[in-house]
């Protein structure tokens, strides 16, 4: 059932809409698909509908068919996908049809134009074994990401590095990946890494993920107010400093809030939530309170949204943060393995976290059946809720596919077109979901290459 903010945002939603029907644009027939991507900056000149006679009320059909002229027009940006390296081989790969919830295919069939895939490591021990592992895993993650783009497919799909680089790739018709990090980890206690993995792609980088890191603390600590640092380290402040200087957005989701709250002091250009919804709809330690969303306002920065179920559903959390636990002990004692504590998992390696992750994924269709279902409306509210609060310029879009995300309508990537669908239901406007889907990202990301240089002039 919608809770009643959800609801009121609904019905603002609507008023909305009603107000553009009122004004009855018409169809556009759709651009040539090879000119589809000609601009995403957020000032860029948007193709504007030709209204109809002002009586004329448009059906269903055109809607639809309106909406599907938009996404077809604007470039859609995925700012978080996760990877298995497996799937990056020659004989299993994303120009495949694999079970995974992104894959070449799928988001032809969706029309997703970019994806971020992550080299993503969990958290294990602050030690050199640990740092050693952990490096290893990422480096691992990013050969097969640069495998898919140039060995693999470089017909299909290529690496971006900037958003002219998205652009000109869009515009030829591939698929474009980018790279995110999620977790500082790898980075151990030497920054020069952080230059090598720039040097490698990476273009966002988080501090710390599920568990406290060299850098961050992590908003798992939230639960039991257990912490290790009290925000950043001063490593971590180091960090920051260095990704300000080679132009590597600082991602503000999964640290504590004291850690966002420092990053956000010191970071002289704008920061991404790369994967982050409203903590006002959904209280969740992911996501972000209004006083936080504010601020990265006033940074300049960007919240992606993001459609996974218990961060935008707060039945759903709530049900799974209740009930999750003896769930998926019970079942797992009928596969044969043990559920551990937080502890015991920060204690596994990198490898074994992950052995770790794809065993708790088997259970996961099981909790799913009796778990209330999120669904795309549902994580338009929170779309809604940041553009109200913060305004149409700092809100983006992502699944975290592959990775625990996706959501009734918006399942993989070959649903994508259902997102765009409820925006324009809602009222959005072409330029506004132009923003949404990839403009606000790459002012981003623009605006922290630019103060990169003139950072390395400086010196």
């Amino acid at each position: 059932m919608m809770s009643m903010l959800s609801a009121r945002l609904h019905l603002l939603s609507i008023g909305r809409l009603s107000l553009i029907a009122a004004t009855s644009f018409a169809l556009v027939a759709c651009s040539d698909p090879g000119n589809d991507t000609a601009s995403v900056s957020s000032d860029a000149p948007t193709m504007q509908e030709t209204p109809p006679p002002a009586a004329v009320e448009e059906t269903e059909e055109q809607l639809v068919e309106r909406a599907r002229g938009i996404h077809e027009r604007v470039i859609t940006l995925d700012t978080h996908v996760d990877i298995n390296a497996d799937n990056f081989v020659s004989g299993n790969n994303y120009t495949m049809s694999l079970d995974t919830q992104v894959t070449l295919p799928k988001m032809q069939d969706g029309g997703l134009d970019v994806a971020w895939f992550i080299v993503y490591t969990g958290q294990g021990e602050l030690n050199d074994e640990g740092y050693a592992a952990a490096y290893a895993n990422a480096i691992e993650k990013f050969e097969a990401i640069h495998r898919l783009t140039e060995e693999i497919a470089p017909d299909q799909i290529e690496l971006a590095y900037t958003s002219d680089d998205v652009r000109r790739i869009a515009a030829s018709g591939k698929k474009v990946a980018m790279i995110g990090i999620e977790n500082a980890y790898p980075v151990g206690l030497d920054l020069s890494n952080i230059e090598d993995f720039h040097r490698r792609g990476g273009r966002y980088m988080s501090l710390a993920h599920n568990g406290h890191s060299q850098f961050a603390d992590s908003n798992t600590g939230e639960a039991n107010n257990d912490y290790l640092h009290g925000g950043l380290s001063d490593l971590g402040r180091e960090a920051v400093a260095e990704m300000n200087r080679l132009g590597i957005m600082v991602d503000i989701s999964h640290p504590s809030t004291d850690a966002i709250s420092e990053m956000l002091d010191l970071s002289v250009a704008p920061v991404i939530a790369s994967h982050s919804s409203a903590r006002a709809l959904t209280n969740h330690s992911r996501n972000l309170s209004d006083d936080m969303l504010i601020r990265v306002k006033e940074n300049g920065g960007v919240v992606q949204t993001v459609a996974f179920g218990s961060y935008i559903d707060e039945e759903r959390r709530v049900f799974l943060a209740e009930e999750r636990q003896r769930i998926m002990e019970e079942k797992a004692r009928e596969y044969g393995f043990e559920i551990l504590t937080s502890e015991e998992i920060d204690a596994l390696s990198p490898v074994e976290q992950e052995t770790y992750q794809q065993n708790l994924r088997r259970l996961f269709p099981e909790i799913e059946m009796l778990a209330p279902t999120a669904n795309v409306a549902d994580f338009v509210d929170h779309i809604d809720h940041i553009v109200n609060l913060i305004g149409i310029d700092h809100v983006g879009i992502s699944s975290d596919f592959d990775g625990g995300g996706g959501v009734q309508g918006w399942n993989d990537a070959s649903e994508t077109f259902n997102v765009t669908l409820e925006l324009v239901r809602r009222g959005y406007t072409e330029e506004e979901i132009r923003k949404l889907w990839s403009g606000n990202t790459l002012r981003v990301l623009d605006e922290v290459q630019r103060i990169a240089a003139e950072i390395q002039a400086e010196v």
